[in-house]
This record gives structure tokens, C-alpha cells and sequence, in this order.
């Protein structure tokens, strides 16, 4: 059992511009991923609300910054996906605009998980993502999804590939986690790892 268990999630709100999210002093744990990585399944698996986030078998569901509070004491934001979905053009760069202007203006911004999906061979737009995060300065970790579609080994093997190929770039390795939403994998660790986050503020 968690330590720190999640007994409330509400939906706080959705904006499609930074500067219009309410002012606040509480963490936010941001998450993000290419579309169709499994996020908003996510975010329900951690809540134990099977409902609270959009689900949709259609790419780029999320098409605007919704903030879920937890406990009367942090936020969950779910950002939309980057890369491949069914949206113009314009659309993309709205989206793109909306993901850089979070993340580089937010100031609430605690930590940002990152999601890939554990079944692919490590991805362009995924490492290109993550480097641009080291370029920013912000805090993140990577959250593998889907774990329950392969098998233990070949699952581990995903995330050393993962990891060979960002030490190309990096010095040291940031966190990680693998999840299945299906089967809860991955969400004590996944909770106990924020409360522990929010103890050190809170110090």
C-alpha cells in the first residue's frame, strides 16, 4: 500500500492558453507522450477513476492543458500528445505552441513525466523531445507504457535500448518507471515516487 495514497482526484479546469490557468502555489506533475502512448489511461490507473481523463483510440484526443487536483494538494496536468495526429497543419503548431509555452513559462511545473511506449525501438521525435527538455533545464521522467503487451525480458530490453541510446547524449540517466495501466503495474512506485517529490518541498 502507498504511503501516500490518492483519495480524491477532481477535474480543475482546461485552457488552451498558458496565461489564462489559475494561479495557484501547489506542484503540478505534468504528463506527456506521443499520441495514443496510453496517457490519459494513465492518469486514470494512478487516480483509480476509470473516467476522470479522455480515453480515445483516435491520436491527439487531447487538444488542451486540463489540470486534475489530487488530494487538495497537487495537480496531475495532462498535456496533449506531440507528433503524429490527425489535425491540420495549423493545428500542430497551435498544439506545439501550447506544450513549449507550459513548459518553459509554468511556474508551478514540479516534475514532467514522459511517456513511451515500451513496445518501440527508441524514436526520433521521442529522443529529439527529451533533448530538447535537457536544452530547457526541466525536470522529467520517463514513464515506459503498455508493459503488459510484452513479456518481462523482453520489456527490460526495450528500456536498456532506451537507455544506451540517451547516453549518447546525457551524462546521467533520468528516472524511470514501467507501467501497464491495464493491470495497475507501476502505480505504487509511480505515487510513491511524487509523495516523496512533495515531502521535499514541503520541507
Amino acid at each position: 500500500m502507498s504511503q501516500f495514497p490518492i483519495t480524491s482526484a477532481t477535474f480543475a479546469g482546461s485552457s488552451s492558453n498558458v496565461a489564462k490557468i489559475a494561479l495557484h502555489n501547489l506542484p503540478e506533475y505534468a504528463f506527456i507522450g506521443r499520441s495514443n502512448v496510453g496517457k490519459s489511461s494513465l492518469i486514470n490507473m494512478l487516480t483509480g477513476q476509470r473516467r476522470l481523463a479522455l480515453t480515445s483510440a483516435t491520436p491527439g484526443k487531447t487538444q488542451l492543458i486540463n489540470h486534475f487536483l489530487i488530494n487538495k494538494a497537487w495537480y496531475i496536468v495532462d498535456l496533449p500528445g506531440y507528433g503524429f495526429a490527425k489535425t491540420s497543419k495549423s493545428q500542430r503548431e497551435a498544439l506545439g505552441k501550447l506544450i513549449n509555452d507550459y513548459l518553459v513559462h509554468s511556474l508551478q511545473l514540479t516534475l514532467l513525466f514522459v511517456l513511451i511506449d515500451i513496445r518501440l525501438d527508441p524514436q526520433a521525435i521521442d529522443i529529439a523531445f527529451i533533448e530538447q527538455l535537457g536544452c530547457w533545464e526541466i525536470p522529467f521522467a520517463i514513464v515506459f507504457t503498455k508493459a503488459d503487451k510484452m513479456g518481462l525480458v523482453a520489456g527490460q530490453q526495450q528500456v536498456e535500448a532506451y537507455q544506451k541510446r540517451l547516453l549518447e547524449q546525457w551524462e546521467e540517466l533520468p528516472p524511470h518507471f514501467i507501467v501497464s495501466s491495464k493491470k495497475g503495474t507501476g502505480r505504487e512506485e509511480l505515487i510513491s515516487y511524487i509523495d516523496s517529490i512533495n515531502k521535499q518541498i514541503k520541507k
